[in-house]
């Protein structure tokens, strides 16, 4: 053999429970952070606007799912994220940051409690981004003291994203449950089948071992990552299917990656490797609500010290003027002609019929009203910096 040595060939892709439910749907599949996940089925306009005015499925199995028990996992977890885990009552979730000591967000994180208060040992439930699982998960064992327990639950588990105005109607009707105590950023576990004919629907109940008893509940969270109602359900790897099917029997739309990215990016919402990849801080993205500062974590020092010089930068949304002209990631942000910054996210917004993008701006340009322009497919188009979100919540949906 001559020349260069021949290039060890890429790892397989890891693949979610919900593999064949994807290809028998017609799934485009592609590459993400090592996982084979559809792009989308349809359409990605198609799969946007179902969510927006229906309900849509989502599989987000890809997501971490790590477990982090003990008398002192409040205590861990408080640590190393932005949050004050050791408040968090149970039947909680909190989206939070885990931070660099510098300050710069490595990922962003939900945290549930589902331990129901009664026992010392607490239990949590943490969902990193699926790029990041590996790291947080090795984060948390390196800094955990000897009765708190870190597992990693990919993939036994599934994820299911039930999103959309008409979200709880399905998940009641398909299952039987009774929803409406479930607050937002609230979990709790249900049954995995209906209870006897004529008794009242089940409301969901706390202290269940997670994952052992997913076999006969099932944990159900509303957070959603759409800015509408929006519902998680974890379940067995080997039942993901047949309660995929359900939903989709039951009036779901599968909808992939594609519809996820231009949802999150209406609501201004971040998207990890590209609002943040270990080089900017909450303040700099504006989510100074989800920090702390009432407890120590790893990177609070900096985080204090950046708040009391004044921040330079904020991350602030763009709405471009002329129609069809759609930014993306990497398109540079121009004022009097010279750039000033580069979007981190941008497409179209189906809400608005317009492009828009996110960026992170001098703190003098991230005004509402500023005029700046975007350069797109070579072309300088004019823009102005909006508030968040880009589309507001729709009013609540009688029922």
């Amino acid at each position: 053999m001559t020349g260069a040595a021949a290039a060890a060939p890429p790892p397989a892709l890891a693949r979610t429970p919900l593999h064949a439910f994807h290809v028998r749907h017609g799934a485009h599949l592609v590459p993400f952070s090592g996982w084979e996940m559809p792009l989308y089925y349809t359409s990605i306009l198609a799969e946007h606007r179902a969510v927006r005015s229906g309900v849509g499925l989502f599989d987000v199995s890809h997501m971490g799912q790590l477990t982090v028990d003990g008398g002192h996992a409040a205590d861990l977890l408080a640590r190393r994220t932005t949050a004050n885990v050791e408040l968090l009552e149970p039947g909680r979730v909190r989206y939070t940051f885990l931070l660099e000591a510098s300050g710069a967000i490595v990922d962003d994180l939900l945290i549930s409690r589902v331990d129901d208060g009664t026992e010392l040992v607490r239990r949590f439930l943490v969902v990193p981004n699926a790029g990041r699982a590996a790291e947080i998960e090795e984060i948390l064992r390196q800094h955990r003291g000897p009765d708190t327990t870190v597992r990693r639950w990919n993939p036994k588990l599934a994820l299911l994203a039930v999103q959309g105005p008409d979200s709880r109607a399905l998940l009641e009707r398909a299952f039987g449950w009774s929803l409406a105590k479930l607050g937002s950023y609230r979990a709790a576990f249900f049954p995995a089948r209906s209870g006897l004919a004529g008794a009242p629907p089940p409301e969901g109940e706390l202290g269940r071992p997670f994952p052992e008893e997913l076999g006969r509940a099932r944990l159900v969270s509303r957070t959603g990552y759409t800015g509408e109602l929006g519902y998680e359900i974890f379940v067995p790897a080997e039942e993901a299917d047949a309660v995929a099917e359900a939903l989709v029997a039951g009036g779901a739309t599968p909808a992939g990656l594609g519809a996820r990215d231009t949802l999150r990016l209406e609501k201004g919402y971040l998207l990890s490797g590209q609002e943040f990849h270990r080089d900017r801080s909450p303040l700099e993205a504006a989510q100074e609500r989800f920090v702390d500062f009432d407890h120590p974590f790893v990177g609070r020092p900096a985080l204090e010290a950046a708040r009391a010089k004044g921040v330079p930068i904020r991350l602030a949304g763009l709405v471009v003027d002329e129609p069809g002209a759609i930014p993306r990631h990497g398109s540079p942000v121009l004022v009097n002609g010279s750039p000033v910054a580069t979007a981190t996210s941008g497409g179209l917004s189906p809400g608005l019929g317009r492009g828009v993008a996110l960026a992170y701006l001098p703190r003098e340009l991230a005004v509402r009203g500023t005029r700046v322009q975007l350069e797109v497919r070579g072309k300088a188009v004019d823009a102005q910096v909006v508030d968040l979100p880009f589309v507001p919540a729709p009013p609540a949906r009688s029922r």
